[in-house]
């Protein structure tokens, strides 16, 4: 769980004021400390509003994100790890825009601590990819990932995970499902064992969830998880229509249905 990994993370580095940043680049490995970020002569403080992790009006202070993305490339395509395992996938494009939608790192500063997410857990700290304009560019929840670690620069989902691909006749509802599990399923989720998440369970092995959510159910899991199962541990957020429209959640099911007969050995 996500306290549980930032707890441990806390150990293995020492204290809070350790915390370091991993950016994996075109132009090689580089590692950036909280203070080195906090320091950083483009760090500003920003107010965000309708914070995706603290659901309020949040101030952080933060550094646009593109100063940190040297030699990346618009049609470059990045993920984020958390320390629990969470993998986000980014297109480039959106991270290094500087109008509409734009992307900043925020920085925990170890002498101003932020809140809890929820009463005992930890904060959304020490890193954390926020938007400013999310609604210009369609931003999603999943491409807010907190209590990050590792940004670094890989091929397009597609190349990396065959696996996933609907198949070649697929229709073109079923393949804009595919981009959209790509947006909002694969940071939690993999699909017949492909995907770099650690964090929730497989979409297809050993079922895909058309095959055992009947009727109009599966749709009203993905709009409100906790309207059909209600669990005081569930990490399943709700993806209402301003994230996910009735066209590309239908699209969405779409191509999990299609995938149900495409299971890969097991």
């Amino acid at each position: 769980m996500r306290h549980i990994a930032a707890l441990l993370a806390a150990l293995l580095t020492g204290t809070a004021g350790a915390a370091e940043l991993t950016l994996e680049l075109p132009q090689g490995s580089r590692s950036w400390s909280s203070e080195q970020l906090l320091a950083h002569p483009e760090a500003q403080d920003i107010k965000i509003e309708a914070d995706v992790a603290y659901k309020r009006t949040m101030r952080y202070r933060a550094v646009p994100l593109a100063e940190l993305l040297q030699g990346v490339q618009p049609g470059d395509h990045l993920q984020a790890v958390a320390l629990d395992g969470f993998a986000a996938e980014l297109p480039a494009a959106p991270l290094l825009s500087r109008q509409g939608a734009r992307a900043w790192l925020a920085v925990e500063d170890p002498a101003r601590p932020w809140p809890g997410l929820s009463r005992n857990k930890p904060s959304a700290g020490p890193f954390y990819l926020v938007w400013q304009q999310p609604e210009a560019a369609q931003i999603g929840p999943e491409q807010w990932p907190f209590q990050v670690v590792r940004l670094r620069l890989l091929a397009p989902v597609a190349q990396r995970f065959p696996a996933l691909l609907p198949a070649t006749d697929a229709s073109a509802e079923v393949r804009e499902g595919f981009a959209q599990f790509q947006k909002n399923c694969l940071a939690c989720h993999r699909l017949n064992g492909a995907g770099d998440s650690q964090f929730g369970p497989d979409l297809n092995l050993p079922h895909n969830p058309t095959e055992y959510f009947s009727g109009d159910f599966l749709r009203r899991y993905i709009r409100d998880p906790q309207s059909l199962r209600q669990w005081p541990q569930g990490r399943m957020p709700g993806f209402g229509e301003d994230v996910l429209s009735d066209a590309q959640l239908q699209a969405l099911i779409g191509y999990l249905s299609h995938m149900a007969a495409r299971k890969a050995a097991h």
